[in-house]
């Protein structure tokens, strides 16, 4: 299924770097939108919001809200899990996980949507891309506190081994701290994803701009 809109999205993630992941449990008292206003001014491409124990209103009500930011700063806005917030909200995707919707039916009911999808191994890899994946994440690579994933972590060497395999844009994540970028990049690593080491930073704005200078080097 060709769409013109989710090509354009797809190749927008292509040209990101950080992937800033919000969740309101992990904003250190601060609201989802002050976080995201410190995330869009430290120049980031793209912003994925999960709020899991939100119910529906409030979760649309959220994403409206963080819309008006992404809007302004031409920032991809991803809901996680939640398709049909996101098409309610006017998002740019939804990320998908192993128990969510199906990819290949999102794909189906929102074909001009960027769908992305969680792997933890490579027949999940497979599947994701073989269903029409926009992007798929590979993790978690590291431990981490933030989501539970019963497959615990996959390290960077089988991540890196996965990866081989993989014909669309990807994105790496799961306890990715600062000091771990310069490994993941100088190994081809284009596009990672972290939640605390953003969210929680006391200048927001000031992290996401020394975290993506590392893509520079």
């Amino acid at each position: 299924m060709n769409s013109a809109l989710r090509d354009e999205r797809i190749a927008r993630f292509a040209a990101s770097d950080i992937y800033p992941v919000i969740s309101p449990e992990f904003c250190s008292g601060r609201s989802v939108t002050d976080v995201l206003a410190g995330i869009a001014a430290g120049g980031a491409k793209l912003v994925q919001i999960r709020a899991k124990n939100a119910s529906t209103l409030d979760l649309l009500t959220l994403v409206k809200q963080c819309r008006t930011i992404t809007d302004r700063h031409k920032m991809l806005l991803i809901v996680d899990d939640r398709l049909d917030v996101a098409l309610a909200a006017g998002a740019d995707g939804v990320h998908l996980g192993q128990d969510d919707l199906p990819v290949a039916d999102a794909v189906q009911l929102a074909p001009d949507l960027l769908i992305g999808c969680s792997t933890h191994n490579p027949e999940e890899i497979a599947k994701a891309q073989a269903d029409g994946c926009g992007y798929l994440n590979i993790g978690p690579v590291y431990p981490t506190q933030t989501k539970s994933v019963a497959c615990g972590a996959v390290g960077l060497d089988h991540m890196l081994d996965w990866r081989k395999a993989v014909h669309c844009p990807h994105s790496v994540m799961g306890g990715i701290k600062e000091h771990h970028l310069p490994e993941l990049i100088r190994n081809g690593v284009r596009h990672i994803a972290m939640v605390t080491e953003i969210t929680q930073a006391p200048d927001v704005a000031e992290k996401v701009r020394q975290l993506r200078k590392y893509f520079e080097k």
